[in-house]
């Protein structure tokens, strides 16, 4: 610690810190404050042992490659001492999963409505960062959903909430709708008191999965979860699951909107986080159509943008053969020829589930012997 920082310059010992901390981050626009000691055993390993054992990452490669590192705090950084936990309400003014039943348009995750959250909330973070190490010369690095760190379970540490049976983090202040980061410093400051589980024998979250991705509670496969299967999936999601996907064309929010802790939730305050109407309901008519540098304009400054184009015109594909409206059929039809044969083999999918069998065999008549990718032609060709 930074000499300077003398006892003396305190009326209540490291509480005067944390104090002047959270009144800090609150004027940054951040809506909770918590604090961990960053030399604890943080994570429930036998938890991330079990996740990874099973193959339930699915391609998130990247959770097995730094397994160790996520462990334990300091693993990332040796120097830090402890931790600053915020959290951001982004809370919708509706429940998102009215649009479920309009089939012909498609149905984004709350938190990607708007503008990408880890530029602000980074943002937020960085100011943060800079007032500690003016005030204190504490060295401090930064986090948000970009890094090798256990967010949620630091958060229960911190008192902010806890992880609910969906593993996703419940606040008694703000139900299920934060956004997470971190601030890591080299400063001494008192933890907070754990937040303890408060689902007693609730179990809502777990019986709304469309998809039974949750195999007990506080378990996740997430080769089963919608938010893989339409944001980290590379490749085509598995037939059996395309049915029970509905018009969920990036992430979703079914276990998060049905937790009756959201009786305290309340809307986001900060503009960004407030949907844009294109966003909110948009046609699926309309989103099948965009090229690579369409689907780029339209979603500049997005997170859906990450995905890229293919693998969102793979998920707006599925919402549509789900639409059962035959009147969709054309804009399927016209990404048969697409340069990806992600595009071109989900296109064949919707329009097995459009069109009557003999207007589909006539298709495939047509255009079968025209596909060279056999994953192409397996869709074709499946009952």
């Amino acid at each position: 610690m930074d000499p300077r920082f003398r006892r003396d310059d305190k009326k209540d010992g490291i509480s005067d810190i944390k104090a002047r901390i959270i009144a800090q981050a609150r004027e940054l626009g951040f809506d909770q404050i918590g604090f961990v000691r960053a030399d604890i055993d943080t994570i429930p390993g036998e938890r991330l042992d079990q996740f990874l054992a099973l193959g339930r990452q699915g391609d998130m490669d990247w959770m097995t490659e730094k397994a160790d590192r996520r462990r334990h705090p300091q693993g990332l950084w040796p120097e830090a001492r402890s931790i600053i936990m915020l959290a951001v309400n982004y809370g919708p003014e509706t429940d998102p999963r009215a649009a479920l039943e309009q089939r012909d348009q498609g149905v984004i995750s709350v938190y990607a409505r708007n503008k990408d959250y880890h530029d602000l909330v980074k943002k937020r973070l960085k100011a943060l960062a800079r007032w500690i190490h003016g005030t204190y010369s504490a060295e401090v690095k930064v986090f948000v959903d970009t890094a090798p760190v256990m967010e949620k379970p630091l958060a229960e540490r911190a008192g902010l909430g806890w992880q609910g049976k969906h593993t996703n983090l419940v606040s008694r202040e703000l139900g299920s709708w934060t956004f997470l980061g971190s601030v890591f410093t080299t400063l001494e400051i008192a933890p907070d008191v754990r937040e303890g589980d408060h689902c007693g024998q609730c179990r809502r979250c777990l019986d709304a999965c469309p998809t039974a991705a949750f195999p007990a509670p506080y378990e996740l496969d997430a080769r089963r979860c919608i938010s893989y299967l339409t944001i980290e999936a590379k490749e085509q999601i598995p037939p059996e699951l395309r049915p029970l996907m509905g018009n969920r064309i990036y992430g979703c929010d079914d276990c998060l909107a049905v937790c009756p802790w959201n009786k305290f939730a309340r809307a986001a305050s900060e503009a960004a986080f407030h949907p844009r109407e294109s966003l909110t309901a948009p046609l699926l008519r309309d989103l099948a159509g965009l090229d690579d540098a369409g689907f780029r304009a339209f979603f500049a400054g997005s997170p859906i943008k990450r995905v890229g184009r293919d693998r969102f015109t793979r998920n707006v594909l599925v919402a549509i053969g789900n639409s059962h409206d035959p009147d969709l059929a054309p804009a399927a039809e016209a990404l048969l020829g697409d340069p990806a044969p992600l595009v071109r083999g989900m296109a064949v999918w919707a329009l097995r589930q459009l069109l009557s069998a003999d207007t589909f065999a006539a298709l495939k008549a047509k255009q079968l012997p025209q596909e060279a990718d056999p994953d192409v032609s397996a869709e074709w060709l499946s009952p």
